[in-house]
Protein backbone atom coordinates (compact mmCIF):
# COMPACT_ATOMS: atom_id res chain seq x y z
CA UNK A 1 0.00 0.00 0.00
CA UNK A 2 1.78 3.51 -0.68
CA UNK A 3 1.87 6.08 1.58
CA UNK A 4 -0.75 8.37 -0.03
CA UNK A 5 -3.21 4.99 -0.19
CA UNK A 6 -2.34 4.85 3.59
CA UNK A 7 -3.32 8.51 4.45
CA UNK A 8 -6.65 8.60 2.48
CA UNK A 9 -7.50 5.14 4.05
CA UNK A 10 -6.85 7.21 7.83
CA UNK A 11 -8.78 9.97 6.37
CA UNK A 12 -11.83 8.28 5.77
CA UNK A 13 -11.29 6.94 9.27
CA UNK A 14 -10.87 10.07 10.82
CA UNK A 15 -14.01 11.42 9.23
CA UNK A 16 -16.06 7.73 10.10
CA UNK A 17 -15.26 7.48 13.56
CA UNK A 18 -16.85 10.89 14.90
CA UNK A 19 -19.48 10.39 12.57
CA UNK A 20 -20.77 6.88 13.38
CA UNK A 21 -19.61 8.20 17.28
CA UNK A 22 -21.80 11.62 16.86
CA UNK A 23 -25.14 9.34 15.01
CA UNK A 24 -24.77 7.40 18.01
CA UNK A 25 -25.07 10.05 20.58
CA UNK A 26 -27.91 11.38 18.71
CA UNK A 27 -29.59 8.52 17.88
CA UNK A 28 -28.66 6.01 20.48
CA UNK A 29 -28.28 7.94 23.67
CA UNK A 30 -29.54 5.09 26.25
CA UNK A 31 -26.31 2.81 24.66
CA UNK A 32 -24.38 5.30 22.99
CA UNK A 33 -22.78 6.28 26.75
CA UNK A 34 -21.28 2.84 27.37
CA UNK A 35 -17.41 2.69 27.15
CA UNK A 36 -17.04 6.57 27.08
CA UNK A 37 -15.47 6.51 30.67
CA UNK A 38 -17.89 8.72 32.72
CA UNK A 39 -19.80 6.45 35.08
CA UNK A 40 -22.10 7.02 36.34
CA UNK A 41 -23.38 8.93 32.96
CA UNK A 42 -25.46 12.15 33.36
CA UNK A 43 -29.26 12.28 33.33
CA UNK A 44 -31.98 14.64 33.64
CA UNK A 45 -31.28 17.98 31.52
CA UNK A 46 -27.85 17.02 31.29
CA UNK A 47 -28.32 14.25 29.22
CA UNK A 48 -28.77 16.98 26.50
CA UNK A 49 -25.23 16.80 26.24
CA UNK A 50 -25.65 14.00 24.53
CA UNK A 51 -27.11 16.35 21.50
CA UNK A 52 -23.87 18.62 22.15
CA UNK A 53 -21.23 15.69 21.68
CA UNK A 54 -23.58 14.33 18.72
CA UNK A 55 -23.39 17.34 16.35
CA UNK A 56 -19.65 18.35 17.56
CA UNK A 57 -18.58 14.73 16.32
CA UNK A 58 -20.71 15.17 12.92
CA UNK A 59 -19.38 18.62 12.00
CA UNK A 60 -15.81 17.51 12.57
CA UNK A 61 -16.39 14.36 10.04
CA UNK A 62 -18.36 16.70 7.73
CA UNK A 63 -15.01 18.76 7.27
CA UNK A 64 -12.73 15.91 6.97
CA UNK A 65 -14.92 13.95 4.01
CA UNK A 66 -15.35 17.63 2.14
CA UNK A 67 -11.67 18.29 2.61
CA UNK A 68 -10.99 15.15 1.53
CA UNK A 69 -13.63 14.68 -1.47
CA UNK A 70 -12.09 18.35 -2.53
CA UNK A 71 -8.88 16.90 -2.62
CA UNK A 72 -7.77 19.30 -0.39
CA UNK A 73 -4.98 17.47 1.37
CA UNK A 74 -2.73 20.14 2.63
CA UNK A 75 -5.40 22.03 4.44
CA UNK A 76 -7.21 18.61 5.51
CA UNK A 77 -3.82 17.84 7.52
CA UNK A 78 -4.06 21.50 9.33
CA UNK A 79 -8.33 21.12 10.02
CA UNK A 80 -7.29 16.78 11.11
CA UNK A 81 -4.59 18.35 13.35
CA UNK A 82 -7.10 20.64 15.01
CA UNK A 83 -9.59 18.58 15.61
CA UNK A 84 -6.87 16.17 17.26
CA UNK A 85 -8.17 18.51 20.34
CA UNK A 86 -11.61 16.68 20.69
CA UNK A 87 -10.41 12.95 21.65
CA UNK A 88 -7.70 15.32 24.10
CA UNK A 89 -10.55 16.84 25.69
CA UNK A 90 -12.25 13.82 25.54
CA UNK A 91 -9.67 11.97 28.04
CA UNK A 92 -9.67 15.04 30.25
CA UNK A 93 -13.60 15.07 30.72
CA UNK A 94 -12.84 11.38 31.67
CA UNK A 95 -10.04 11.64 34.11
CA UNK A 96 -11.75 14.57 35.68
CA UNK A 97 -15.27 13.23 36.07
CA UNK A 98 -15.14 10.04 38.04
CA UNK A 99 -13.35 7.87 34.56
CA UNK A 100 -10.51 5.98 35.07
CA UNK A 101 -6.83 6.90 33.29
CA UNK A 102 -6.99 3.52 31.57
CA UNK A 103 -10.26 4.35 29.83
CA UNK A 104 -8.78 7.71 29.14
CA UNK A 105 -5.93 6.09 27.51
CA UNK A 106 -6.78 3.56 25.97
CA UNK A 107 -10.09 5.05 24.19
CA UNK A 108 -8.98 8.62 24.01
CA UNK A 109 -5.92 9.12 23.84
CA UNK A 110 -4.85 6.25 21.46
CA UNK A 111 -7.61 8.02 19.08
CA UNK A 112 -6.07 10.97 19.32
CA UNK A 113 -2.62 9.49 18.52
CA UNK A 114 -4.12 7.95 15.01
CA UNK A 115 -5.72 11.39 14.63
CA UNK A 116 -2.20 13.08 14.94
CA UNK A 117 -0.29 10.80 13.15
CA UNK A 118 -3.14 10.88 9.81
CA UNK A 119 -2.36 15.22 10.12
CA UNK A 120 0.95 14.31 9.97
CA UNK A 121 1.55 11.96 7.00
CA UNK A 122 -1.25 14.39 5.36
CA UNK A 123 1.06 17.73 6.48
CA UNK A 124 4.35 15.88 5.34
CA UNK A 125 3.07 14.57 1.65
CA UNK A 126 4.46 16.04 -1.40
CA UNK A 127 2.67 18.08 -3.60
CA UNK A 128 1.88 15.93 -7.22
CA UNK A 129 4.80 17.62 -9.70
CA UNK A 130 3.42 19.23 -12.44
CA UNK A 131 2.90 16.87 -15.85
CA UNK A 132 4.68 17.79 -19.42
CA UNK A 133 2.29 19.63 -21.38
CA UNK A 134 0.95 17.66 -24.25
CA UNK A 135 -0.62 19.07 -27.66
CA UNK A 136 -4.10 18.38 -26.40
CA UNK A 137 -3.00 20.28 -22.78
CA UNK A 138 -1.65 18.44 -19.99
CA UNK A 139 -1.20 14.68 -19.45
CA UNK A 140 -2.86 13.14 -17.21
CA UNK A 141 -1.55 11.61 -13.96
Amino acid sequence: MTRYRLTTLLSLIVGAAPLFFGLNFILNPGGAPDGYGIEPWPTGNADGYFIVKGVRDIAAAGVTFLLLGLGKRQVLGWAVLINAVIPLGDALAVVTHGGTVTTALTVHISAAAVVVLTAALLLTERQPQATEPTAAGYALR
